[in-house]
């Protein structure tokens, strides 16, 4: 479908087969489900946000809101034009904040142009704790790159990371002990210029492709 995607947030009843209905009620319309996510879900009632590829949104939302369950329903800008695509930085906590201002300043310089790039970080320590986050960045709406920023990282944490590349995940990891800077797609010492590439290597307004490079350790 070539239609660009409509935004929906609905405030309906919550209770069984609410989702069901909803659904139904795009599938008439011919509108492809591109995202969905459950905002609440109280007692008083839930909160979904849709992004739908579909051919005729005033008649998508007319028909959502003639159903029983409805209460309103908001058109907005699908998160993708708001946030765009999405960096994760994740390890310790020093590095994090390092490789962080490296990423928020140039995607400052390319958000000006016309980009959409987002930063998200989180400080993290234990080899499960940093594998399992690394395999849940692969299910995060927009994620484009990770960055690994630690000074020791092996074991499932490089299982991990050969996962998430397999699905198409650039990881970027900094030149640290352990077996992760094997697996990661670029290796860089410092942090600041993690953050850089980072963005660099996403930005539709960058002219700098990984694949081009001659060497993967800067």
């Amino acid at each position: 479908m070539t239609s660009d995607k409509t935004g929906l947030v609905i405030h309906a009843d919550s209770g069984l087969g609410i989702l069901h209905r909803l659904t139904g009620v795009i599938a008439q319309n011919q509108g492809d489900i591109a995202s969905v996510a459950i905002l609440e879900d109280e007692v008083e009632g839930s909160r979904i946000y849709f992004e739908v590829h579909v051919e005729e949104p005033v008649q998508l939302i007319q028909d959502l809101e003639g159903l029983d369950i409805v209460r309103t329903v908001e058109r907005v800008q699908v998160l993708e034009k708001i946030y765009g695509k999405r960096i994760i930085i994740m390890g310790g906590g020093a590095q994090v904040g390092q490789v962080a201002i490296g990423a928020v300043s140039e995607a400052d310089r390319h958000n000006i142009r016309g980009e959409h790039i987002s930063v998200d970080t989180i400080p993290l320590v234990g080899e499960q704790a940093l594998a399992e986050a690394v395999r849940a960045v692969s299910r995060l709406p927009r994620a484009k790159a990770l960055v690994l920023a630690g000074a020791l990282m092996g074991g499932d944490i490089e299982a991990a990371v050969r996962e998430v590349r397999a699905k198409g995940m650039l990881v970027i990891s900094l030149n640290m002990a352990g077996s992760v800077p094997d697996a990661a797609d670029l290796v860089v010492t410092d942090p600041v210029q993690a953050g850089v590439m980072a963005v660099m290597a996403i930005a539709d307004t960058a002219r700098f492709n990984i694949g081009r490079l001659h060497r993967r350790e800067f």
